[in-house]
């Protein structure tokens, strides 16, 4: 739990090892713990520290975007509200170890082809029905289902059968061993089955967690109210949140500034110097950070097709200024996808491309191009496109000349998924702050089978395959083959990386316990405001 400062990288400690392939012991974790690399107390209530608990309040959150139901089962930059109306099964703690949310225990079978899973009882939906296996077997179901889009769908595709042992006791049969089935657990939110059709809607969002949907004003914001028959006893101690939707920087920070808001996650980097300077408000980045800013190629427009053409672009972006001017230093440079924390960091990949504009142009050179002019799609929020205009500056500079093509962030999330990307598009990612095999299966800019930049191979697709299925006991093979699929994404460059963001929360000193798990789903079950 560290308060950090920009340019200054922190680490989880890497994963727990569990045992997935044999061994078939019980493993039963006591309690709820939070989230706890999460956020130093320090940011968001030193002034009133050692207070207790008070029951009560509003808490109102600002946002750069505004909720899409469509993209309710996949994992976006509008995932913040999920874990406030929905609970997941298990949730990660600094180790990446998982801990009980509706699932109290688990069990794997000897081979790894199938777990057990014992469900929390007491538990009712905000609707007053009663949670049980069967919403379980729905939600999986669900993500199995291409219309959802959920990035965690070949995970959930594993899952071929189901045992029901009781109202609260469930068998997950697998087709084969995967090593990431706890990432789906803490990605797939549990819903009502029979509100699902009007969840995607924006109509009904009826789950098992803290808050209950009162209104979503599209355009507007989300308005959630206390559950009062949440299983948590005494929680959550807020009466309501209040999301609200402000897409502009400078309106978003006066808000915080002003104390009509009291959280974000939204302040841009180079932002955060103005926010340092109001002493009611406290900043703090979280461990695993908020993903990784990228640059996607479509491998086939011409000369994109051509790899050597990607490694040009690799090699004249400059990692560092990007880092210290756009995003306020907060993160880390890295031509690699991976945190610090993750197991497949190395800092060998991570400095793999620097700048180096005179490599870049003798790149081109060789594959036949003194001048080049490209699209480069990119969300039109002010961070996006500062960090777009930044990758403008430094392709001209070794003769790629780049239009910038601003979209709104729903119609960029579509364009992800379809595969409707121009020649350069640049967003963020993530999937690389669990385990690494989830990236290359789930994220859709680098899945195996179907990913953004249309670029398939039979090797990554076989190596892929393997670090997904390899025990997580055989660390040594698991290390060798995260190693593979970093070089093959370094050497292919189909995807871009340049810096793992940093996860920043602006918060005002007088709230306390908000954290947020892996998949970036903010967690108010503890928190109060003073």
């Amino acid at each position: 739990m560290t308060e950090l400062h920009p340019s200054t990288p922190t680490g989880l400690s890497r994963r727990t090892t569990l045992s997935a392939a044999g061994g078939g012991a019980l493993m039963t974790v006591l309690g709820l713990a939070g989230c706890r690399s999460a956020v130093s107390d320090a940011s968001s209530g030193s002034k009133s520290a050692g207070a207790a608990p008070r029951r009560g309040g509003t808490l109102n959150i600002a946002v750069n975007s505004d909720f899409t139901p469509g993209l309710l089962f996949s994992q976006s930059n509008q995932s913040l509200q999920h874990r406030l109306i929905y609970n997941t099964l298990t949730r990660y703690d600094d180790r990446l170890s998982p801990q009980p949310e509706l699932a109290t225990s688990w069990s794997y079978a000897k081979d790894g082809r199938s777990i057990t899973l014992r469900l929390r009882e007491g538990v009712t939906f905000h609707n007053g029905r009663t949670f049980t296996a069967d919403d379980v077997i729905f939600a999986v179901k669900n993500l199995q289902n291409p219309v959802r889009a959920a990035q965690l769908r070949s995970t959930a595709a594993t899952v071929t059968g189901f045992e029901k042992r009781g109202e609260h006791e469930l068998v997950l049969k697998l087709a084969h061993r995967v090593n990431n089935l706890f990432d789906l657990f803490e990605f797939m939110i549990i819903t009502d089955p029979a509100s699902v059709g009007s969840a995607v809607t924006g109509r009904k969002l009826i789950g098992t967690g803290p808050f209950a949907l009162k209104k979503w004003s599209p355009g507007s914001g989300l308005s959630l109210t206390r559950h009062e028959g949440y299983w948590l006893p005494g929680r959550p101690y807020l009466d309501r949140v209040e999301i609200r939707v402000i897409p502009q920087a400078d309106a978003l920070i006066s808000s915080l500034r002003s104390g009509q808001s009291q959280l974000s996650f939204d302040v841009p980097g180079k932002s955060l110097g103005l926010v340092k300077t109001t002493p009611d408000l406290g900043i703090t980045a979280y461990d695993t950070g908020a993903g990784a800013v990228y640059l996607g190629a479509n491998t086939t427009v011409a000369p994109l097709n051509d790899r050597t053409v990607r490694q040009a672009i690799a090699w004249s972006v400059d990692r560092e200024r990007l880092l210290g001017q756009v995003l306020g230093g907060y993160g880390l440079a890295s031509a690699a996808p991976w945190p610090k924390s993750s197991p497949a960091f190395t800092e060998a990949h991570r400095t793999h491309y620097t700048h180096d504009p005179g490599r870049a142009r003798e790149l081109l050179k060789s594959a036949g191009h003194s001048r080049l002019a490209l699209d480069l799609l990119h969300i039109a929020l002010p961070s996006d496109t500062a960090v777009a205009e930044a990758l403008q500056y430094d392709l001209k500079q070794v003769g790629i000349d780049v239009t910038l093509q601003p979209t709104d962030s729903a119609t960029a999330q579509k364009k992800l998924i379809s595969q409707g990307m121009p020649a350069l598009w640049t967003m963020s990612h993530g999937f690389a702050q669990v385990q690494p095999s989830t990236l290359a299966v789930s994220a859709y800019p680098f899945n195996e089978a179907k990913n953004t930049s249309k670029y398939r191979s039979a090797h990554y697709t076989q190596v892929v395959r393997e670090a997904w299925t390899e025990p997580e006991s055989s660390a040594a093979r698991a290390n060798t083959l995260h190693d593979e699929i970093s070089g093959i994404l370094l050497d292919e460059a189909f995807i871009i990386d340049l810096v793992v963001r940093g996860q920043v929360q602006v918060a005002a000193r007088g709230l306390h316990g908000a954290t947020l798990n892996k998949f970036s789903y903010l967690s108010l079950d503890h928190a109060y405001l003073v």
